[in-house]
């Protein structure tokens, strides 16, 4: 009896034995997978849509005048009187300054003297002269005909020195307008010389005004931007709501390029990205200059593709490529694994990037970003 009891003992503690071994090896065979997976990359992943790209231009400057004039007084005289202020319109030829020219017009008057008295003195030598010539002396009346013609050239020089002061003292006795525009700044001071800045700076409302930005050289290509293009540019100036004014593109120049910080590979100099200089020229009688303008300009390629996130690809020295999920279905679970597809061509918007692959098909997904780098074939756990 004692060792029937002991023999059911010792066979219930081997069945217990053996469940227990039996679970142990269901638990590692169906969560090997799991445990497995927390040690794979990890990778986020996105569908693979087919579409156009969308390119979009969008920037803001301020709207300065075409044509900007820096007036002063170069004579460096003493203000008397400012017949404007900031912010005035003011018309061709219309007297801005006037200017202290007390010390020039001493100056002219004391050279009219002067000419007074040349003239005097021509008068006597010419009495001297008729003198002379009755009393036959030859040698003294060739003498007396020699100080005339000398006297008569130093009057004409005397007469020429006084029109260069009338007209310096026309020109630069007070400041006017070159053409018509806008008072923008006064630096002049009335009972003061000028302080090495200029009196006034005008804006000229009859060349028009302009904003300028700079953009990428490709995507103003994208974009299809040309000389002469007409576009709506966002006008708004201090507390007043946009108004919209039509500009039109004046300049699409080159000008230096841009360091793309993102490109570059830690120790690697930045890519170099070619820029333009896009200058917009408005045409709009209610401008001023220093209001904010705004541009935003939108376009679709002609061509469509598959549209995934710009990290999704990648390059090497073969080419672009980028990372499609490969999953395979399994009893204990689906395998994920990225595989290496090879782009005919890619074209970027800086956001987006539209592929071309014979090797990609709607609903696939392109693993956009992962933990570690890949390579083709890795095993990832998809987030």
């Amino acid at each position: 009896m004692r060792e029937e009891t002991a023999d059911r003992g010792r066979k219930r503690t081997i069945r217990l034995l053996f469940l227990a071994g039996t679970g142990l090896l269901l638990f590692f065979t169906f969560f090997s997978q799991t445990l497995l997976s927390f040690t794979l990359p990890k990778a986020t992943a996105e569908e693979a849509a087919s579409g156009s790209l969308a390119f979009a231009l969008e920037g803001s400057g301020t709207v300065q005048p075409v044509s900007v004039a820096s007036l002063a007084n170069p004579a460096g005289w003493k203000v008397r009187d400012i017949l404007v202020r900031e912010g005035d319109r003011v018309k061709q030829g219309q007297t801005l300054i006037t200017y202290d020219a007390s010390a020039a017009e001493q100056e002219l008057a004391d050279e009219t003297a002067l000419l007074a008295k040349m003239k005097l003195e021509l008068e006597s030598a010419q009495d001297r002269y008729i003198q002379l010539a009755r009393e036959g002396d030859p040698f003294q009346i060739r003498g007396a005909k020699r100080d005339i013609d000398a006297q008569k050239l130093d009057l004409a020089t005397q007469e020429r020195k006084l029109g260069g002061l009338r007209k310096k003292l026309d020109d630069e006795r007070m400041l006017t307008a070159p053409y018509d525009g806008t008072i923008t700044a006064l630096h002049a001071v009335e009972g003061s010389a000028s302080g090495g800045e200029p009196d006034a700076v005008m804006a000229g409302s009859g060349q028009g005004f302009r904003f300028e930005l700079a953009v990428d050289a490709a995507l103003a290509s994208d974009l299809g931007v040309a000389v002469g293009q007409r576009i709506d540019v966002d006008v708004a100036a201090p507390g007043q709501p946009p108004r919209t004014v039509q500009g039109t593109v004046a300049e699409l120049a080159d000008t230096g390029p841009r360091a793309d910080v993102s490109s570059g590979a830690s120790g690697e100099a930045p890519a170099a990205i070619p820029q333009k200089r896009l200058r917009i020229r408005l045409a709009d009688p209610g401008l001023k200059g220093g209001e904010q303008a705004h541009l935003r300009l939108e376009k679709r390629s002609g061509e469509e593709g598959w549209i995934v996130s710009g990290d999704a690809v990648h390059r090497d020295r073969d080419g672009d490529y980028v990372y499609r999920i490969e999953e395979q279905r399994g009893a204990l679970g689906n395998i994920y694994i990225a595989r290496k597809v090879p782009l005919k061509d890619s074209r970027s918007n800086g956001t987006e990037t539209m592929i071309q692959s014979d090797a990609i098909y709607e609903h696939d997904l392109i693993i956009q970003a992962s933990s570690e780098p890949l390579q083709d074939g890795d095993r990832v756990r998809l987030q």
